[in-house]
């Protein structure tokens, strides 16, 4: 079962998708997908990670939305403030109407980042978390998508505008706030061993020794997957990574 639905509370829409074995009012544990930069709640990975987990615990539901200025959101400016909003407001609607007693996590690239810099500027909700990929160093990142003649406007003070499937509107705050807001600063030491992450040793786009460095730091169980690039495009791998958390999701007992 699928059903699109919007979150609209404090000035903002939060395009959504849950996906269920069974329609149901209420669910004890649901699990969070988490795209990455450029990406939406509709990406083929989120579809199959849903879907076999929901065929697998047929008691969960599976929630994926679309970052602010990703897919279907109205926004047309990224700002690092309201994606942490976002995501506040999934985990109520995960709580509070769904009347989730466990909430987990699966977060991928940029989305990654976001959750653990919720965890460590906001609190951590989550029972379990499993990253994919994640972008560790996102102002590196985020900066080598700006070109040079951009970056001198963004040092004026203009917006410019960036992506890759939809164009979004970033400005020198949010640099300011993704420099702020850096990952490595942070101690992850007493959720370490609720964590996970995997990442591609042919992954191009976000290096795999950004994740090696950072699990080891803070004991974080560490998964690499030989030959995987960066969105994990070989299915087998791919099944790999959606086996490997859904087992690390397992019920207890």
């Amino acid at each position: 079962m699928e059903k699109h639905f919007d979150i609209n509370e404090n000035g903002y829409s939060v395009r959504c998708k849950l996906f269920a074995h069974k329609d149901a009012r209420t669910y004890q544990r649901v699990v969070i997908c988490t795209h990455g930069y450029g990406g939406n709640k509709n990406r083929a990975n989120i579809q199959k990670f849903a879907e076999k987990e929901t065929a697998k615990y047929k008691t969960d539901a599976v929630i994926a939305f679309d970052w602010p200025c990703h897919g279907q959101d109205a926004r047309k400016k990224l700002v690092l403030s309201e994606c942490m909003e976002y995501l506040t407001l999934v985990v109520g609607h995960a709580k509070n109407v769904l009347q989730a007693q466990d909430i987990f996590i699966y977060s991928v690239s940029f989305g990654g980042y976001l959750t653990l810099k919720y965890i460590a500027e906001i609190g951590n909700p989550f029972k379990k978390i499993a990253l994919r990929c994640p972008g560790i160093r996102m102002y590196d990142l985020m900066r080598a998508n700006v070109s040079a003649d951009d970056w001198t406007k963004i040092e004026k003070g203009k917006d410019v505008m960036i992506g890759m499937e939809r164009k979004m509107k970033v400005d020198k705050q949010l640099f300011e706030d993704l420099a702020k807001s850096d990952v490595r600063k942070y101690e992850y030491f007493d959720w370490a061993d609720d964590m996970m992450i995997l990442h591609g040793t042919a992954d191009t786009t976000v290096p795999i020794e950004d994740s090696r460095a950072f699990a080891e730091n803070n004991v974080i169980t560490f998964v690499p997957v030989e030959g995987a690039d960066h969105p994990f495009r070989d299915p087998k791998l791919m099944d790999f990574a959606i086996h490997t958390i859904i087992e690390f999701f397992a019920p207890e007992g």
